[in-house]
């Protein structure tokens, strides 16, 4: 499982946890959340994420 983090306000989308109040499941790939999903604490979009190394 990987981890992706806003450049824009740091949050990190970690795919073990998922987005469950966004209503992304524990474990979903960062690939497989839809495209309209944003940053649930600034609102940008999966264009601003990169993935965590």
């Amino acid at each position: 499982m990987e981890k992706w983090t806003c450049v824009v306000c740091g949050y990190v989308y970690d795919e073990e946890a998922g987005d469950p109040d966004s209503g992304i499941a524990p474990g979903t790939k960062f690939e497989d959340i839809p495209e309209d999903w944003v940053c649930p604490v600034c609102g940008v979009g999966k264009d601003q994420f990169e993935k965590t190394e």
